[in-house]
């Protein structure tokens, strides 16, 4: 047995199919979920197993329970919180090309921000996080990690964890989408330039730079994203 990738428990299970049973609409938005002895024969668990996740998915945005009444599936996407966003990021083979650009959207918006507070509470911290970054290994499995890291510290340097959190709910996408994206030779070139001229910006402290930089490379990226999809498709 693989101790790094442990079986599922049961309840865990029965989350991930309950959700993916969401997601391609065997339940759809605003439905109602079948009797509970029904669902857990369904999804092969027992009915305290079954209450403990319901109890979950409920939490999260996902269903709504009323005692007496059954189930209701919300609508995620208005009703959802964090803890949908993290599910729906794993999920993503499940979900449309647009999630993808949504993320992607958002990146771009909190980007520009956490940078720009990065150098300026920690710049130092910046330029010994940057360093390497020009000297990388140039193949997609370094340039997917290396790009996560930089963006995840860079949220740990602004000093605010909310950024840090909503980063933590794409990282399994993230890493999904990123071997993808820096398996073309010119998107890591991309990236490698952003990188020797962030670093540039950071040495100079000037963070107003920096997240102009940023803004205008997340927006490329983004494109570039797109066009890689459209190729993908027409292939």
């Amino acid at each position: 047995m693989n101790e790094w990738n442990p079986p599922l428990k049961p309840a865990h299970l029965c989350e991930s199919r309950l959700i993916a049973a969401i997601l391609d609409g065997t339940f759809p938005i605003n439905s109602t979920l079948p009797a509970e002895r029904e669902l857990a024969v369904r999804l092969g668990v027992t009915r305290p197993t079954l209450r403990e996740v319901l109890s979950r998915l409920d939490s999260a945005g996902w269903l709504e329970i009323h005692h007496g009444k059954p189930t209701r599936v919300r609508d995620y996407w208005r009703e959802g919180n964090l803890m949908v966003l993290a599910a729906l990021a794993q999920s993503g083979s499940q979900l449309s090309p647009d999630f993808t650009d949504y993320m992607l959207e958002v990146r771009e918006l909190l980007a520009p921000a956490y940078t720009r507070k990065a150098i300026e509470f920690n710049q130092q911290e910046v330029i010994a996080l940057l360093l390497p970054y020009p000297v990388l290994s140039d193949d997609a499995e370094t340039y997917t990690k290396a790009d996560w890291c930089l963006q995840y510290e860079m949220t740990l340097l602004s000093r605010n964890p909310v950024f840090t959190l909503i980063y933590n709910s794409f990282m399994d996408l993230y890493g999904t989408l990123g071997a993808r994206y820096f398996s073309n030779i010119e998107n890591r070139a991309h990236s490698h330039a952003f990188y020797g001229d962030l670093l540039g910006d950071a040495r100079r402290g000037d963070s107003a730079a920096a997240e102009e930089l940023v803004r205008h490379t997340m927006r490329e990226s983004r494109e570039r994203w797109k066009q890689l999809y459209r190729n993908s498709t027409e292939s």
